[in-house]
């Protein structure tokens, strides 16, 4: 590394240096975003009844909203739990991950306001604990619609941008 009045200088060649590091971190964030989806996907699928009724109201308001959906809680559940699964093992692949994030990202929503309704709560214990995971549903959902916008990467130096624009 060069030193300029004291201080270091980063080396300014042809080293991908944080970029590289970037899309290594990028590379191992995506499973660890989609790795809830994936279990809980699987979960859901297999079992649809231990969360039909949780969902119920929310989940037969968007039937009402969406003609093709059926009108069964259950049916829609197990639904929900193959988006999960699908687009939670694409963006874990890194296949497709703008558009299997912005799916997880739009069956989140419901998913969090049937779930963790803790407005409805009146156990002040239970409250608390819907409300964190309310919460923590939020942040990944953040995550979600980060990597939805994420630009897609032709490489990880400004050099190789430039030799792709060139042809």
């Amino acid at each position: 590394m060069r030193v300029r009045d004291g201080f270091p200088v980063p080396f300014r060649g042809k080293s991908c240096g944080m970029a590289a590091f970037a899309n290594v971190v990028r590379a191992m964030a995506r499973p660890l975003l989609a790795a809830p989806f994936v279990t809980s996907g699987v979960q859901t699928v297999a079992r649809p009844e231990t969360v039909a009724p949780t969902a119920a109201p929310v989940a037969l308001a968007i039937a009402e909203w969406v003609p093709v959906l059926p009108r069964d809680a259950a049916a829609l559940v197990r639904l929900n739990g193959a988006l999960h699964l699908g687009a939670g093992t694409l963006l874990g692949a890194g296949v497709l991950p703008r558009a299997s994030a912005l799916a997880l990202a739009a069956s989140l929503v419901p998913t969090t306001l049937a779930g963790h309704a803790f407005w409805k709560e009146t156990d002040p214990a239970r409250r608390a604990q819907h409300r964190v995971a309310f919460y923590g549903n939020l942040a990944v959902l953040g995550g979600l619609l980060v990597t939805a916008t994420a630009p897609r990467r032709h490489g990880c130096c400004p050099w190789r941008l430039r030799r792709l624009r060139r042809g």
